[in-house]
């Protein structure tokens, strides 16, 4: 059975990571504190290498917008960590014979930087990525091409575990997909079709997946 997983603040605790590499990106630059709050903000929700043009003209910074975006990949990439369970519970996913994939959107080179520091990279049949294939979640498209990376069909039906309400969880329930959602301490909102499954975190997400059976 094929289970696709989100990346961000699902497998890796992305926002923990920006805050640590804003932080040391405003100490390397000598700006004022207030400067990380700047930074996080802009970045939150998702990063590409123009957000570096804009962030550049506000700070006053004189560096190639270019190179704010590699010092980004790298220095995100070395700042971001597992969620305490991932790995182990991923394994052991895969060796009871599930078929495992990454579909997440965002920039190539930054998603694959970040699987490739944490080590989770060797782990998936598939990796599918918004800026490599030309569509991003919620949309349909994205979730075909994802189970196709891993060698499967959304025919075969599957599962997608993730974070966020809207892109995770009703792209892949109009995809076909049972949904498995991780609350990280939310309440699931009103007026949203609720997902099959609501979990803590990713450890009880995997729980759950390792008692479906194959």
């Amino acid at each position: 059975m094929l289970a696709l997983f989100d990346l961000d603040n699902t497998l890796i605790d992305r926002s923990a990571g920006l805050e640590r590499w804003a932080r040391g990106f405003v100490r390397s630059r000598a700006l004022p504190s207030a400067a990380e709050a700047v930074v996080c903000a802009r970045l939150r929700e998702r990063a590409h290498p123009e957000d570096f043009m804009h962030l550049g003209a506000v700070l006053g910074l004189n560096d190639d917008p270019r190179d704010l975006w590699q010092e980004y990949v790298d220095g995100l990439a070395r700042c971001v960590r597992c969620v305490p369970g991932a790995r182990d519970g991923l394994e052991a996913l895969r060796g009871s014979g599930w078929t495992i994939g990454i579909a997440t959107n965002g920039a190539g080179d930054i998603q694959r930087a970040k699987l490739a520091a944490t080590g989770l990279a060797h782990l998936f049949d598939g990796i599918c990525v918004s800026g490599e294939v030309g569509a991003r979640k919620p949309e349909r498209r994205f979730f075909e091409v994802a189970a196709e990376r891993c060698g499967a069909s959304l025919r075969a039906g599957g599962w997608m575990v993730g974070d966020n309400p809207e892109t995770d969880m009703g792209g892949a329930r109009v995809a076909g997909l049972r949904t498995l959602w991780l609350a990280h301490g939310r309440e699931w909102a009103n007026g949203l079709h609720e997902p099959d499954v609501l979990v803590p975190g990713i450890v009880e997400a995997i729980e759950v997946l390792r008692g479906t059976t194959v």
